[in-house]
């Protein structure tokens, strides 16, 4: 996701005056900026670092709905409406069976040592921001077994 395409959608939600998605939008483009500006690459805001500012997000605004109590309707559809337009910019995660698929192909030595610390350790820094870390380890601890 590009910092250009998130300011796009924005604007567009102002004109439609779709003010609860203006404001999800908005916030997100502030966590961006505030993000690039604690990287030092202000002027230049790369896709990754969006993408991670996206998937931060994500993860508290489903903290937030699970959180919710449950006679607290009005707050929960606010909380769900918020993570569902996160959801939309958010990079598609891999699935379980893609993971495996990637960890045979290209760590298969890794995994011939049944370590699951060695093989998160190599395995991790190749999958971050593409796949969940409780979907990569469930997987990694199935191929120790």
């Amino acid at each position: 996701m590009t910092f250009e395409t998130l300011h796009n959608d924005m604007v567009a939600a102002m004109k439609a005056r779709d003010k609860a998605r203006k404001a999800v939008i908005s916030n997100l483009i502030a966590d961006v900026k505030k993000a690039a500006i604690d990287a030092g690459t202000r002027e230049d805001i790369g896709e990754a670092l969006v993408d991670q500012v996206i998937l931060k997000s994500k993860k508290t605004a489903k903290e937030q709905l699970d959180s919710c109590p449950d006679e607290r309707v009005d707050l929960k559809a606010e909380y769900q409406y918020n993570y569902d337009v996160i959801c939309e910019y958010a990079p598609k995660m891999m699935s379980e069976d893609e993971i495996r698929q990637f960890l045979a192909g290209n760590f298969a030595e890794v995994l011939a040592s049944k370590n699951k610390g060695q093989i998160m350790k190599a395995v991790m820094p190749a999958l971050k921001g593409k796949a969940d870390g409780k979907a990569i380890s469930a997987v990694v601890a199935e191929l120790c077994k």
